[in-house]
């Protein structure tokens, strides 16, 4: 993958490890426009159960400061209260099963999970408010025909360095740094349009046919942890509040999370580099070296396995049997497409975000 995220105090093996993989990474984008407006499937998609008058699943358990109480209502949904800490992401929200049905999220309200109202949907990619100590979500259900008819592709985004400078860098890397001004437009435009941002969890669901995601799903990652990803892209993600993934090679990154809306995930710990044979370590290394690196990186990211990302886009056989091994269940690629259900997970594609890409042009491939 392009670029790499060595500190400034290494400039020249940054600059040799960056226009390898720039060569290897060059993505060409290209997608169909956006629509504009609330996302809702037709009311036929939705299961004709009521929910409204669900008896709410009740414990004894009370929260303790900090932590809210969550209820899950809705048909055919068992599932017991359990409990979120405020100010935090929701976390690993359940997704039920129901014969026939598509779990289609979480809702604030039952007339959001009736009508399957994206605007009102739940889920990790927002922060735990909960004033009152106790929550109550309403689960909606779709069909599987309707799920399948709606052909949801999820895209995720590939960002790497930034730069203030509108020109853009010079360099074999300047395709890598985006310009800080076009990357705010771009998640602002998110933001307004009130786009849906899947956790991999539930992304995960999805491709099993588990999880209905609604079609202005997109999810935003940034390799390397660059510097220039932290000072300037971060605060964006931020203010906007986008989910956002950061891939960071540990063995130069060690610091906790920027940001409540940044999840810090694997992209090895020591195989950003090449190997004899000229490709990454990851399609160099032997199975039970790969399980070590990554184990590795894991402990550092605090026990996060659930996605990684391939230095350099490289990867075979032996890399993904490393990677399952190593407990990963997903892994996204340099690969140009979505994400649709049914889809590999160890070799998931993604939309490259290179420097120069105009706005109607990023319009047209979350759209």
């Amino acid at each position: 993958m392009p670029s790499s995220s060595r500190r400034p105090a290494r400039p020249l093996a940054w600059m040799i490890v960056g226009a390898a993989c720039l060569v290897v990474g060059t993505l060409i984008v290209t997608g169909v426009s956006a629509a504009a407006g609330r996302t809702s499937p037709a009311a036929t998609h939705v299961s004709a159960a009521p929910i409204a008058h669900v008896p709410r699943a009740t414990s004894g358990r009370i929260a303790a400061p900090g932590q809210c109480t969550l209820h899950y209502v809705g048909p055919d949904i068992r599932v017991a209260p359990g409990q979120q800490l405020i100010g935090t992401l929701y976390d690993r929200l359940p997704i039920p099963q129901r014969s026939g049905e598509v779990f289609a999220g979480w809702y604030r309200t039952a007339a959001g999970a009736a009508s399957i109202d994206q605007l009102d949907r739940v889920n990790g990619g927002q922060v735990v408010a909960c004033p009152s100590g106790s929550q109550t979500l309403y689960g909606g259900w779709m069909t599987s025909a309707a799920v399948a008819a709606e052909k949801v592709g999820v895209p995720i985004l590939m960002y790497h360095q930034f730069t203030q400078n509108p020109a853009g860098q010079s360099g074999p890397l300047k395709a890598n740094y985006d310009y800080i001004g076009a990357f705010q437009e771009n998640i602002a435009y998110l933001s307004q349009k009130r786009f849906y941002f899947p956790t991999w969890d539930e992304l995960n669901a999805f491709i099993d046919g588990k999880l209905y995601l609604p079609h202005r799903s997109v999810i935003v990652t940034d390799d390397d942890a660059d510097p220039t990803w932290e000072t300037m892209g971060v605060p964006i993600v931020t203010k906007y509040k986008v989910l956002t993934t950061s891939f960071v090679i540990t063995r130069y990154r060690q610091a906790p999370s920027p940001s409540v809306y940044v999840l810090q995930r694997s992209h090895t710990n020591d195989m950003h580099s090449a190997g004899a044979n000229g490709k990454g370590k990851m399609v160099n290394f032997t199975v039970p070296q790969i399980v070590a690196d990554l184990n590795t990186s894991v402990q550092i990211l605090g026990g996060a396995r659930a996605v990684l990302a391939y230095p350099f886009g490289h990867f075979d056989a032996t890399a993904e049997e490393g990677l399952r091994e190593a407990g990963f269940e997903l892994a996204v690629t340099t690969e140009h497409g979505y994400v649709h259900a049914g889809a590999a997970k160890l070799e998931l594609p993604r939309m490259r975000v290179s420097y120069g890409m105009s706005q109607q042009q990023f319009v047209d491939i979350v759209g």
